[in-house]
């Protein structure tokens, strides 16, 4: 029964929504100080400065305002605006659109946005894969689907959706997946980056897998069930164990391998 307690059907998870940006009260009092000083000269910016710079002084006074961070980004705005026209040519008016600082902040803000709005279809992504997988799981039929590229991820995503209970059965058929090369893993670069995505003892299990099958290549996966027990209930045990079957193969199929020499030094 999954979830544990629950039916053999669960509702669909929920759609990810956009986030709300944190309101940043420093960014603010910089608009609008932006927004007020365009096509002011710089008489007109060092007279608001100097007004910016009173009103600090009145807030100074007053402990409900020491900690305006507003106001103290705004009178920084105005000191910056004010070194930018006295270095500007005479005459010369402000304008954000030709600000540099400005121009700056609007490309990281748009290079933000777009890495949430990734973050957002990634999100979408796997949650709509583990529909899918969730589904397959119901009909019996997850063993006969190939994983895709980011079924990790949704592996997670699986697992928190279980109230973090590990899902042996994904686990299992990500193990297989990987050890008889199906799927992405056919590709050794998703195979080599399943190492940082996936937790040890799916990562062992795939390896005894694959050790064993080499070492009994006719083996079906349902006699290989103590596998996946063994990688589970001690994965040390079980990568040690891997580790010295694939050893094993490989001096058995290279005549000159070490054992082959010490056995015939022995001779």
């Amino acid at each position: 029964m999954w979830p544990p307690g629950g039916g053999t059907r669960r509702p669909l998870a929920p759609r990810v929504a956009a986030p709300r940006e944190p309101v940043d009260p420093a960014r603010i009092g910089r608009r609008v100080v932006r927004r007020r000083a365009r096509g002011m000269d710089a008489g007109a910016v060092a007279a608001a400065l100097e007004e910016a710079r009173f009103d600090a002084r009145q807030d100074s006074r007053h402990e409900d305002r020491a900690d305006d961070v507003r106001g103290r980004a705004e009178l920084g705005e105005w000191e910056r605006l004010h070194q930018l026209l006295a270095d500007a040519a005479p005459g010369t008016v402000y304008d954000p659109d030709t600000d540099d600082v400005v121009q700056a902040e609007l490309a990281a803000d748009a290079a933000a946005a777009a890495a949430r709005e990734a973050e957002l279809r990634e999100a979408a992504r796997i949650a709509a894969r583990a529909d899918e997988l969730q589904a397959l799981r119901e009909l019996g039929t997850l063993e006969q689907t190939e994983p895709r590229d980011g079924d990790e991820a949704v592996r997670d995503e699986l697992t928190r959706r279980a109230g973090g209970y590990v899902q042996t059965d994904v686990d299992a058929w990500l193990a297989h997946a990987m050890a008889a090369h199906l799927g992405h893993y056919r590709d050794p670069a998703a195979r080599d980056a399943a190492a940082g995505l996936l937790p040890p003892p799916v990562l062992t299990h795939a390896a005894l897998l694959a050790a064993l099958a080499r070492l009994v290549p006719a083996a079906d996966v349902d006699e290989m069930v103590f596998a996946d027990q063994l990688a589970t209930a001690e994965p040390e045990a079980a990568g040690a164990l891997a580790a010295f079957l694939t050893r094993a193969h490989l001096e058995d199929c290279c005549p000159c391998g070490p054992s082959r020499a010490r056995k015939r030094g022995g001779a």
